[in-house]
């Protein structure tokens, strides 16, 4: 039996809340683009600009110039967590970073996807959660429904898609990636 043919047409983004109207979402958008990203934003006042917008960040958290948060009111993040320039936390749904985790220079967390199974192509999105101690390193890739356990070491570049244990690294070379415990 053929799968009817996709028809992105019909797509309603069923089942998507994005936690608030749209009021909230453009002055977001407004207020990330003109000042959260910018270099000479401190750090700090990116910290209170976000927890105006419902973010919940703790202290000594390091959120550097051009990381992008998709929206502020599903991030939580633990205390003296980094996150490098250019990194990209698609959160769609929830991302919980823990404490003493370094998210590095254009590393992507992405809580959306689509069902590839659905003709209308709706979305598949879960939340990412990335426990204490846990380094993702450059342009590494968390995928939707990912926990990271504590300590663990997301390799540069490595895509991950499935749980990561507590104390693993997860490497990514030629295309494979692998899972060993330190």
């Amino acid at each position: 039996m053929t799968p009817e043919p996709r028809r992105l047409g019909r797509f309603t983004g069923v089942g998507y809340d994005k936690g608030r109207g749209p009021a909230a979402q453009v002055a977001w958008m407004l207020v990330s683009g003109a000042v959260v990203t910018r270099w000479w934003c401190p750090p700090s006042v990116r910290a209170r600009i976000l927890r105006a917008f419902g973010a919940s960040i703790g202290t000594g958290t390091n959120i550097r110039h051009n990381v992008r948060i998709h929206w502020p009111w599903k991030l939580e993040v633990g205390d003296d967590t980094w996150i490098g320039e250019g990194a990209y936390l698609l959160n769609l749904e929830p991302i919980t970073l823990g404490s003493d985790v370094c998210i590095s220079q254009q590393a992507m967390l992405c809580t959306g996807s689509h069902d590839a199974r659905s003709p209308s192509f709706e979305f598949d999105n879960a939340p990412i959660v990335v426990e204490d101690g846990v380094w993702v390193a450059a342009r590494a890739t968390v995928l939707r429904g990912v926990r990271v356990g504590a300590r663990a070491v997301v390799g540069a570049t490595a895509l991950v898609t499935s749980d990561v244990p507590a104390d693993a690294v997860v490497l990514g070379a030629r295309g494979v990636t692998r899972t060993e415990q330190r």
